[in-house]
């Protein structure tokens, strides 16, 4: 898949006309990415991906907070033979498990709501039908464990492209002295150092009186490092207040929009972005087309003070 983007960055002249013109250009450049998100949708490497994803749990809360607990790094978590029968891939030697809560499905009492064990045991008087009758349901928790796949070897899973790529000159350093203008905390955080598993990026909302942190993981690819940083730089400007209350999707939508949209304004080629918005906008990419008004202000935004910087 490729997208009809220019090498070099688009200039929008110091004038009345300015503004509108950045508009024009971001609605149509909105166009194209909704085109290519949906194009994205039907590839054969979309599709085997989503196969996989399909076979991981969606985990509770509580669960979702044990495991972090345990295991910081973690990105994609199954049980020991799940591993082994869904994914080809096996739990290395000496590795720790994470433990979570896992739901006990049995027979149920219509009455007490209890097994047919703890049932015999109640106080409850119900017999209306025989316990061979009682329909299953959630009768409590056990403890489980699972894995990640940082702890396991065997069949690679398949994985996105999603890296933007051309030459970003010194547009990092210079994002970097715009994030101060609009009172983001920006940190650039060594490979060897980096504690948040396989996400290329993070941005943390802080308190009232504290500016939003981002922290993007430092690589060689200097035009992909940009683009990150512009999103989490997004997530800082639209959604920093702590009560934000957009869902994660709607959120990583308009994030990555506006990466998309910056990064093509600087001359990168961002058309990968398009793997990454197919994996949040559902069966819906027209989905971006409604957040345009927020995707289109940000862009903007971002684009008015890094231009500022290299005037």
């Amino acid at each position: 898949m490729s997208d009809a983007q220019s090498e070099s960055a688009v200039a929008f002249e110091d004038s009345s006309s300015r503004s509108e013109s950045m508009t024009e250009t971001i609605e149509a450049w909105v166009e194209d990415l909704i085109t290519h998100v949906g194009e994205a949708r039907e590839s054969e490497a979309f599709q085997e991906w989503l196969d996989v994803q399909s076979r991981f749990h969606d985990y509770s809360y509580r669960n979702t907070l044990l495991i972090t607990l345990q295991y910081p790094e973690a990105t994609k978590v199954a049980g020991y033979r799940a591993w082994q029968e869904d994914f080809d891939r096996h739990v290395q030697e000496g590795e720790s498990a994470i433990w979570i809560w896992a739901p006990i499905i049995a027979k149920q009492c219509p009455e007490c709501e209890n097994s047919p064990n703890y049932h015999e045991q109640s106080d409850c008087e119900y017999d209306e039908t025989p316990p061979e009758e009682w329909s299953e349901g959630l009768v409590g928790f056990q403890p489980a464990s699972v894995f990640d796949v940082s702890q396991t070897e065997g069949e690679p899973l398949p994985e996105l492209e999603t890296a933007a790529t051309g030459d970003a000159g010194d547009l990092v350093a210079v994002l970097e002295d715009a994030a101060s203008e609009l009172d983001v905390e920006v940190r650039l955080v060594d490979a060897e150092e980096w504690i948040h598993g396989q996400a290329e990026g993070i941005c943390k909302p802080r308190q009232s009186d504290e500016p939003p942190l981002v922290e993007v993981r430092d690589r060689a690819n200097e035009a992909d490092l940009a683009v990150t940083l512009v999103h989490e730089l997004a997530h800082a400007l639209l959604h920093g207040a702590i009560s934000d209350p957009l869902a994660r999707s709607e959120q990583e939508l308009e994030a990555e929009a506006v990466a998309y949209i910056v990064g093509r304004h600087y001359g990168l080629d961002t058309s990968n972005s398009s793997f990454y918005l197919a994996a949040w906008a559902g069966d819906d990419p027209e989905a971006i087309r409604e957040r345009l008004g927020r995707i289109s202000r940000t862009a903007e935004q971002l684009i008015d003070v890094v231009d500022s910087k290299t005037a």
